[in-house]
């Protein structure tokens, strides 16, 4: 087997790993409510706590153009224990919802560590089919996202316990990072420290575009993902069944996120071979209808319901590499990694506001109106996808095909 292909594995492990971290609370959620007494806004803070420590991580390091002045393996396996050391103290001492919080900021910063640097080195292994390369180590990343609703689902865990499985997860992605992976030979220039460039990605048209077309798409994604677990606990309820396809609400929301892996590698072959505004547009097109549309079965045939879910958990994040792998093929080359990083900065501050809307919009309009919100990101995204298409420097993407 190439190496390149050995790198490809290793490191998208490494990821599924460290990435247990994200939604960990997310998945004992329904514990927390119960036992700390919970509110809509409680809830919704533990899950935005993540994506706030993410933004504040992903501007430190943009700003200090961490990623490319540091060794990426170095920050991956560091962010890596920090994280899994912040989720365990929070399961082993915490008993209220202050302390959690300012925990979870402290894993989401940890993320922010985890997360884009991966990208750059899996860059350095992949000239052709970078798109494929990147889509496989998002969806390693998706799946690791959705364990914690795994560990919930099949086992009798207190969440504690399930917290700590977590923390276990995310040490062992620091040992195989230090242990396998490794930059490839296509490194990119030497990067000296130079704060401008952590709003270079705005300034240029190309990637300014790609940069718009990924907001759309944060705006959809990490809401659904926090809530389609309370969704599926709640229209199953409704409808008076005890689960989906045999499948308790927990497994089953595990099957809809993790389902998205697929929908990585499949856009990634899609933009390798048709290109990146194509794939983009396509699934953007398609996660909008399911977020428009999926609320009209809530309470309904948990069969219809679940086979919707999966189409949108499949859909949802099948273009979210694509953009990654923009910025990559766009940006100045010294400094890809500060542009990824900032990417997802900006991008994570989007998912607090739709994160935090949605519970909301739940009690006013119920569940059933509740995630059309989110179809006006993909919206506007296919809008600033279709703009970098008929831009000429579309023609930087996959070797021309836009």
């Amino acid at each position: 087997m190439p190496e390149r292909w050995r790198q490809l594995g290793v490191l998208s492990l490494a990821e599924l790993l460290a990435l247990s971290l994200w939604f960990s609370a997310s998945a004992v959620l329904p514990a927390l409510q119960q036992e700390w007494n919970l509110g809509a806004a409680g809830s919704a803070g533990l899950v935005i706590a993540v994506q706030l420590g993410f933004i504040a991580g992903t501007l430190a390091s943009a700003l200090g153009n961490l990623p490319d002045v540091w060794s990426p393996r170095s920050l991956m396996a560091g962010s890596a224990m920090l994280g899994a050391a912040a989720n365990a103290a929070l399961a082993l001492w915490v008993d209220s919802l202050a302390p959690a919080l300012a925990l979870r900021v402290v894993t989401g910063a940890a993320m922010a560590g985890a997360y884009p640097p991966a990208m750059k080195i899996m860059a350095t292994w992949f000239r052709e089919g970078r798109g494929v390369a990147i889509g496989i180590l998002v969806g390693a990343l998706t799946i690791g996202s959705a364990t914690p609703w795994l560990i919930r689902g099949l086992t009798a865990l207190p969440w504690r316990h399930t917290l700590l499985a977590a923390s276990g997860l995310a040490v062992l992605a620091a040992i195989v990072v230090v242990l396998l992976v490794r930059e490839g030979p296509n490194r990119f220039p030497s990067a000296r420290f130079d704060p401008r460039m952590a709003l270079a990605v705005f300034r240029a048209r190309g990637p300014r575009l790609a940069c718009f077309g990924y907001f759309g798409h944060m705006w959809e994604l990490y809401a659904m993902w926090a809530w389609i677990g309370l969704f599926l606990f709640a229209s199953a309820e409704a409808a008076g069944a005890s689960g989906y396809a045999g499948m308790p609400p927990s497994t089953a929301t595990f099957a809809v996120i993790a389902s998205g892996a697929l929908g990585c590698w499949l856009g990634g072959v899609a933009s390798d071979r048709w290109g990146r505004t194509a794939a983009t547009i396509a699934a953007m097109a398609a996660s909008g209808v399911c977020a428009a549309t999926i609320g009209l079965t809530f309470a309904g045939r948990p069969a219809l319901t679940l086979a919707l879910a999966l189409v949108w958990g499949i859909t949802v994040v099948a273009d979210s590499a694509q953009f990654s792998t923009a910025i990559t093929e766009l940006s100045p080359p010294a400094y890809v990694g500060t542009a990824l990083t900032m990417q997802t900065c900006v991008g994570f501050a989007i998912t607090n506001v739709s994160i935090w809307l949605l519970l909301p919009v739940v009690n006013a309009v119920g569940w059933r109106w509740a995630f059309a919100t989110l179809a006006i990101g993909p919206a506007l995204g296919v809008v600033a996808m279709a703009r970098l298409r008929a831009a000429p420097e579309s023609l930087k993407l996959a070797g021309g095909r836009r």
